[in-house]
This record gives C-alpha cells, structure tokens and sequence, in this order.
C-alpha cells in the first residue's frame, strides 16, 4: 500500500544530519553535504570487518567497534572527486596507531576475497591487504579482514519483497539509506533517565521540523530535487544498546522502545509483536537522474516534502 498523496504548500520537514559509515558498524562521519549513488552516498558501508569464513563482524557480536573512528580527505565529499594514490581512509582505535587505507586501487594488484557474506547475501570483495588485517585482528584479538566491496564485479540487490526495481546497496545491513528525524529522538529522550544521542540509531539522513515518528507513514517524499521511497519501518536490534562512547552494552534505549514502539503497541495486527522500530529504510529513484552528470547532492538543510503517506504505522511496511 503506497499510501494517500499529499501536496503539502510548505516542505514537512529538513535535512538536518548527513551520516556515513565507511566501514561497517564502524562510527560514522557527520558530513554538511554527501553525493548520492544507485547504492547509497559514496563511501557508505563500502569497508566491512569479516572473520576467517568471510563472515561480517558487526557490533552485535563485537561492541568495541562503536569505538572505530574513521575519517576520510575532505574532498571525497565533492561529487566529482576522484581519489589518488595519496588519498587515504584513516581508522583509529584506543591503543592503536592510525590505520592508513589508501582510497585508490589505481596501478595496484588487487587481491579477491572469496565467499564474504552479509546476512543472505555472498559474494567476493577486495582485500585491503595483510596490514589492516593485522590491525584489526590486534585490536579486536581474534582474526580479522578488511574487505572492500567489489563494485566491478559484484551487485547486491534490495530485497524484493519490499522493493521494485533494480535498487542496490553494498555492506549496509539491506537498504541504501536509513532516515529517522530530531523529533523522533526527543520524544523518545522524553523517556529515558539519561537522553541518547542519534548515533545509536545509525542513520544517514537525520530530519527534523516534523512530529515524532511522522517518517513512519512516509512512501513518498522529495529531498530537494531527489525522489525517495519509504519501504519498511526500521526493527531495532541490540545495537542501539551500545554506548558508542564507551562500547558498554546497556538495557536503554531498548527497554524503552519495546513499551513505547513495539509490534505490539504500533503494530497490533503484525505477526512480529516483539519487534522495536525506530527510523524508515530508503530508496533513492536513481534513474530519474542517471542521465545527470551532475547535481547529485543532498545537503544539511535541503527542504523534505512528503509526497505520499500512509494514515498510521500498522499500514506502514515492515
């Protein structure tokens, strides 16, 4: 169900936030503008931390890496820019010396990483050698990979049951982008003894000028010029527990959200009562911009205007 049309005079709501995760549950860059591609913002989850089966390591399984910083040249930011041989990711990490990852594979052998998998899907990825193996294997004590996703020679489709249309992402957990708003976070803050801050939740574009939880009705909506679609409501598991100060694991925010946002209380109808959701996953209409060379920017402070909605959460997907 895509919900009623709206055509609202003024814009619901703005860009207030833009986020990107280089690296899988790895802490993300705040960023006042970030060019979009058919599988999210560049640079988003295009790193991920695997296991000797090529299996993700994310902070469900490993919290200490919500204490990951990684920082990327200013100008990958711009969207024609194109890294060189001197262009560098750099990942720090308390007691370790920075990891340098350098951004361009130009004139460099690259070596394949066979059977990397993420939930359902598997395919190969690039290795970023025997140094960030060993960087990551010190810090975590077990051993590690660092693999980047192969765009040459792999795809990895949104799940169909949800979405239509050729719709990609890379090393997200399955949709390309993630929105939740300001409002959202306060009402829930409203709640808590001690107020959480956004990161726990992880998303790339945080709004805000709307009612709480109002991006749980949206199917439809404008960022600037860019259409994007709300295809199923974001469920919540243990991460958003993990202080990403400290990577201790606690009972909030999610004790809260199971009385407050549960299946059973937004979703009664819903066979999955005890699901918590916070935030909309997102697809961006790329083709109606593929012919575009340029332009493909959504920036902190781009207008949100809801296109189309539905009349309450348990219409909502998810």
């Amino acid at each position: 169900m895509r919900g009623e049309a709206s055509t609202p005079a003024a814009p619901s709501a703005k860009v207030a936030a833009i986020f990107i995760y280089p690296i899988k549950s790895c802490r993300g860059i705040s960023a006042s503008h970030a060019p979009l591609t058919p599988t999210g913002f560049r640079w988003d989850r295009q790193w991920m931390v695997v296991n000797p089966q090529g299996r993700m390591y994310s902070q469900r399984v490993e919290p200490s890496l919500a204490l990951v910083e990684v920082e990327l040249p200013s100008e990958a930011f711009l969207e024609d820019w194109e890294p060189t041989p001197h262009s560098f990711m750099v990942v720090k990490a308390p007691g370790m010396q920075p990891l340098k990852i350098c951004l361009s594979k130009q004139g460099q052998e690259e070596e394949v990483a066979d059977a990397v998998s993420v939930w359902e899907w598997t395919g190969s990825a690039l290795d970023e050698g025997a140094e960030a193996s060993q960087w990551f294997s010190d810090y975590l004590g077990k051993p590690c990979q660092l693999v980047r996703f192969n765009t040459a020679s792999e795809v990895r489709t949104v799940d169909p049951d949800y979405v239509k249309g050729q719709h990609q992402t890379l090393f997200t957990d399955g949709y390309p982008f993630l929105l939740a708003s300001q409002e959202s976070l306060d009402e829930l803050n409203q709640h808590l003894k001690e107020p959480v801050s956004i990161n726990r939740f992880r998303p790339n574009i945080l709004v805000e000028g709307c009612e709480p939880f109002s991006e749980d009705l949206w199917t439809d909506i404008k960022i600037s010029k860019f259409s994007f679609s709300g295809v199923k409501l974001c469920y919540r598991c243990k991460i958003p527990t993990i202080n990403p100060e400290t990577a201790i694991m606690e009972v909030e925010p999610n004790e809260t959200l199971t009385k407050t946002r549960s299946g059973e209380i937004i979703r009664p109808n819903d066979k999955n009562k005890k699901r918590i959701y916070f935030g909309q996953n997102m697809t961006w209409s790329w083709k109606e911009f593929s012919a575009e060379r340029s332009g493909k920017i959504v920036e902190v402070g781009d207008p949100v205007n809801v296109l189309r909605k539905v009349s309450c959460s348990a219409e909502a997907a998810a």
